[in-house]
């Protein structure tokens, strides 16, 4: 090739690099170029990376938290569903206690009733005991005022047999009466005192049956305040951990709700980013094919200017290294934003959003992308990408136009 030709093109194709490393520029600037669609409050993506944590951050621990309520609550369930059963052997209890104390009350009826009708024969009793009384002390006066005739006597007084029969049967009517009168007092004496003994022992039987009843009341009652307070108690409890862990759901769903919105946030920036980075590709690619036509009428000048030598074909400006990156810079901008970021929900990470599997298998060092030096990114980025043959292992790519 001749010399002249060579330092005639030479400065044209040095423009075309040019005008291409100052579209990649325009790319590099993203977000913070005057360009960028986006507005300078709008956050980054790493800011709305960071703000995604912190909300999935307080999301876990709410989830801890509504999890630990739960087990508490069925913690508490088992406990009110212990304190039903011993509720219900109490109830049986208390049911066995009252049928006895139903039969306690029928015989401590019967005891008064059967007190009422001793109390009634010990009076009636009295009262004979002293009509008796009354008899014999008329009889032993009478006996004593006059002394009881003797046989001798009453034959000798008597006129004729039949009246000394009739004095006999007489005197044998009286001391049999007397004799009577006497067992009757004996006998009315001893139940007298028969019915004092039952009256007192009706007595106390009654004073037991009344001290039991009593007992068993106060023993129900104490039952009853224990089973009440402990009721009140687990209600208590149960009351107020599920209104905890109603607020702990009602704030996971705000939570919720703040990660879905950093999330749109998120493919928004994204969306604007990849927007932005194929924008700036198509003012590079219209810059480069404008001063690719100026080349080309220069070098037709050129050529018309020294008839006879063969056209020259430029080569095309590098796709690789713009911007300080192993792959072209809006790709990196659509990827990354030129940030070094932690692995996202894919695992990918790093400036140029690199699977941990990928970067292990082109010889990346430690388990992801993001913890290595950039150097290192750029070396495996550049292996990956392989002179444009690994273009489809970016998603980005084919969002601005590049393969």
């Amino acid at each position: 090739m001749p010399a002249a030709n060579i330092h005639t093109r030479r400065p044209l194709q040095i423009a075309a690099a040019a005008a291409l490393t100052a579209a990649a520029g325009i790319a590099l600037a993203g977000p913070n170029s005057g360009l960028s669609p986006a507005s300078a409050s709008t956050p980054s993506l790493s800011q709305l990376g960071s703000e995604l944590n912190a909300e999935q951050a307080q999301l876990n621990a709410n989830q801890a938290t509504q999890e630990h309520l739960s087990s508490s609550l069925s913690g508490l369930q088992t406990q009110i569903a212990s304190l039903t059963g011993q509720i219900s052997i109490v109830q049986s209890r208390e049911a066995v206690v009252q049928h006895n104390l139903q039969y306690d009350q029928i015989k401590l009826w019967r005891a008064q009733t059967g007190l009422q009708q001793e109390r009634a024969r010990a009076a009636m009793l009295r009262q004979h005991l002293a009509e008796a009384r009354h008899i014999l002390s008329a009889q032993l006066v009478s006996r004593y005022e006059q002394p009881q005739p003797d046989l001798v006597s009453v034959v000798l007084d008597a006129h004729g047999f039949a009246q000394l029969l009739e004095q006999l049967n007489y005197l044998g009517r009286a001391e049999s009466e007397q004799q009577s009168i006497i067992t009757v007092t004996r006998a009315a004496k001893a139940e007298a005192q028969a019915a004092t003994v039952r009256l007192d022992h009706l007595t106390n039987t009654d004073r037991q049956l009344t001290e039991a009843t009593g007992l068993q009341a106060r023993a129900l009652q104490g039952m009853n305040q224990l089973l009440q307070s402990r009721q009140a108690t687990l209600g208590d409890a149960r009351a107020a951990q599920q209104a905890a862990l109603g607020a702990a759901q009602s704030r996971g769903t705000q939570l919720r709700a703040a990660i879905a919105n950093v999330q749109a946030q998120q493919a928004a920036a994204q969306r604007a980013a990849a927007e932005a980075a194929a924008a700036a590709a198509a003012r590079a690619r219209a810059a480069a094919a404008a001063q690719a036509a100026q080349a080309a009428q220069a070098d037709q000048a050129g050529q018309s200017a020294q008839p006879g030598q063969p056209a020259q074909v430029a080569p095309s400006a590098p796709a690789v290294g713009s911007g300080g990156w192993a792959i072209p810079a809006p790709i990196v901008m659509c990827e990354s934003g030129g940030q070094n970021l932690p692995p996202n929900s894919a695992g990918a990470s790093g400036y140029y959003q690199i699977l941990a599997s990928t970067w292990r298998l082109f010889g990346g060092s430690g388990p992801a992308a993001y913890l290595a030096s950039k150097s290192e990114q750029d070396a495996v980025a550049s292996r990956i990408w392989n002179g444009g043959a690994g273009a489809s292992d970016w998603v980005c790519a084919g969002l601005v136009g590049i393969s």
